[in-house]
């Protein structure tokens, strides 16, 4: 088993888009690489922490690139601290790792987005410095909450596993 990090603005979605794929074993919504230890929901705005989807998976079934390509089909790479309605810096997109060994393939995948984009990208690419689950009333949000706010667009959530 591997583990990522993607910050892409409001946990929930992210972490519901992901949950729909063979290969993912877990995901955990929490918090990223702030300043403070264990904040709680209401302390992140100020903390530096950035929402974000910790992803288990079995490398036997799926890849790092494939959860790569998956992260850039929901998020806009170019927005700064923002996706969807969500704005401020915990709405930032990330890609933090815990292993340095996959820096390059990451490296090698944010470069071809970025070319072809033409631009440079607004996704932090980070080695992962803290991470602190959130609250359980936001584990599986969307789940819960069917109707709840989401920026991620319907369309990407197959319902596939």
């Amino acid at each position: 088993m591997k583990t990522i990090y993607f910050a892409g603005g409001c946990f929930w979605g992210v972490q519901k888009y992901f949950d729909q794929f063979d290969g993912v074993e877990d995901t955990v919504v929490g918090y990223a690489n702030g300043r403070t230890e264990n904040p709680s929901y209401e302390q992140v705005k100020a903390s530096g922490h950035a929402e974000t989807v910790k992803i288990t998976f079995d490398e036997s079934k799926t890849t790092l690139t494939e959860l790569l390509g998956r992260y850039f089909r929901i998020i806009d790479p170019l927005s700064v601290n923002r996706q969807g309605n969500d704005a401020g810096t915990q709405y930032r997109t990330g890609i933090y790792y815990p292993e340095p060994e996959m820096l390059p393939e990451i490296e090698a995948y944010v470069r071809k987005v970025q070319d072809k984009l033409g631009r440079p990208l607004a996704v932090e690419v980070k080695s992962l410095d803290n991470f602190y689950p959130a609250e359980e009333y936001h584990q599986k949000y969307l789940e819960k909450n069917p109707g709840g706010y989401c920026h991620i667009a319907q369309r990407f959530f197959t319902g596939r596993k």
